[in-house]
């Protein structure tokens, strides 16, 4: 059965593509089960850190099922879809991306929509629509150039074509390679150990990496001061300084 899945433990929610059958292709539904999810996310305390992977050994993702595509009756129902990148664009917490196949379309751009992004030696990464007809819609120029350069995205939009783990890793599509067997696991020590940090700093850091490559030097070194001074004002900075002096862990509440 086609299904999106969530599990939380140990603060870290991991959101599983349950379609291996279809190379965990995304359907409508699966996109409501995804927004869901973010959403839940968004609200649980329970919740510090989340990774995304998929199903199975083939892939991550190969974006929305191209079948599904003639269920919508006109180009406008299709604009204003519930998405899926868009979905994990909501997500207020840190996201690390594990890798596990093919991350093609719509799978590479969840991949691009992560904090982080880790993947296996296996794994491949493609944005082939042109090769359908169209070009992709969830962000991949913007998020892939400023990840790879201009060039190198160049290259991966207009050919269409898959670049391995090894390519991507140079490129910095990735930030580190596993062993297929010790991806989610090693995607799991990493959450963990981000969950473990002060989560109120955690999702500001968060704000405060995104709105850097939207924001002129001086405004971004500006918004980084009041970032910084919001998080001085919380209850876990004083735990984190109260910690310091007394040489003992850190206790963080997120509050």
């Amino acid at each position: 059965m086609e299904s999106v899945d969530l599990d939380i433990r140990d603060w870290v929610a991991t959101i599983t593509l349950n379609r291996p059958a279809k190379h965990n292709a995304m359907t409508p539904e699966m996109s409501a089960q995804l927004v869901s999810h973010v959403l839940a996310c968004n609200d649980s305390a329970e919740v510090r850190v989340v990774v995304l992977t998929g199903a199975g050994e083939r892939a991550f993702c190969v974006g929305s099922d191209v079948k599904d595509l003639d269920r919508y009756p006109e180009p406008w129902s299709f604009r204003n879809r519930t998405d899926y990148v868009d979905a994990l664009r909501l997500l207020r917490k840190p996201l690390i991306a594990a890798v596990n196949g093919m991350a093609f379309g719509g799978g590479l751009e969840m991949t691009l929509a992560a904090d982080i992004r880790l993947a296996s030696t296996t794994s491949s990464f493609a944005a082939p629509e042109i090769k359908l007809g169209w070009v992709g819609g969830g962000g991949v120029a913007h998020a892939l150039s400023h990840s790879i350069g201009a060039s190198n995205a160049a290259i991966m939009i207009m050919t269409g074509d898959a670049v391995t783990a090894q390519q991507a890793s140079q490129w910095g599509l990735v930030s580190e390679l596993f062993a297929p067997d010790h991806l989610l696991p090693g995607a799991l020590v990493l959450a963990r150990t981000i969950a473990s940090r002060a989560p109120i700093a955690a999702e500001t850091a968060k704000l405060n990496l995104r709105a850097a490559f939207n924001m002129t030097r001086d405004m971004a070194f500006a918004y980084e001061r009041e970032l910084q001074t919001i998080c001085f004002a919380t209850h876990d900075a004083a735990e984190g300084r109260a910690a310091f002096k007394e040489k003992r862990a850190a206790k963080f509440e997120g509050r």
